[in-house]
């Protein structure tokens, strides 16, 4: 049977095993997994690893079309214009993004303190937001934000498919 391991990944760590300093294995201390995906430094939370190289294929492969949901603060109040335009799908450097499943949320009363923390500044608000993709670009939702103008500060996955990130502590990881 394949190992499946959820990990809430956090802030800084390189989703990879090799490395000198904030890499998986700094988190995971179970031979031959591997993430299926990635999540870049700057980003935390939702990391599925395995050991099944078919099923981390059909996790991370984008022609699988897996939803992936975020969390994510962006500076500036958030616009109606500014989701519509996420929903409908918005022009990158690499091309048109699908459309995305795209709503303004409260902060999230479980998050938990990122640290270092974001940058603030005093006369800029910042918003919340949730947007589901079935892509996997390079920084995608980071470059879409930005596209509309709302600059991401913080981006946190919270589900891959039919795994959430539940109440998983950052940094800590639960066997599936």
């Amino acid at each position: 049977m394949a190992k499946l391991i959820a990990l809430n990944k956090p802030f800084g760590v390189i989703c990879q095993f090799s490395g000198d300093q904030n890499t998986l294995s700094d988190y995971i201390d179970i031979p031959n997994v591997y993430p299926a995906g990635r999540l870049d430094k700057d980003s935390e939370g939702l990391v599925i690893l395995t050991d099944d190289g078919k099923l981390q294929n059909l996790i991370s492969n984008p022609k699988y079309n897996k939803t992936k949901t975020y969390i994510v603060q962006v500076e500036g109040a958030m616009s109606d214009d500014a989701v519509s335009s996420l929903h409908k799908g918005v022009q990158l450097k690499d091309g048109n993004t699908k459309p995305a499943v795209v709503k303004i949320i409260k902060e999230p009363s479980w998050l938990w303190v990122r640290m270092p923390p974001i940058r603030i500044r005093k006369n800029t608000p910042t918003s919340w937001i949730e947007i589901s993709i079935s892509e996997g670009r390079n920084r995608q939702v980071r470059r879409m934000t930005a596209s509309v103008g709302f600059p991401t500060l913080r981006l946190i996955r919270t589900r891959i498919d039919k795994w959430d990130l539940k109440d998983i502590p950052s940094g800590s990881y639960v066997t599936l």
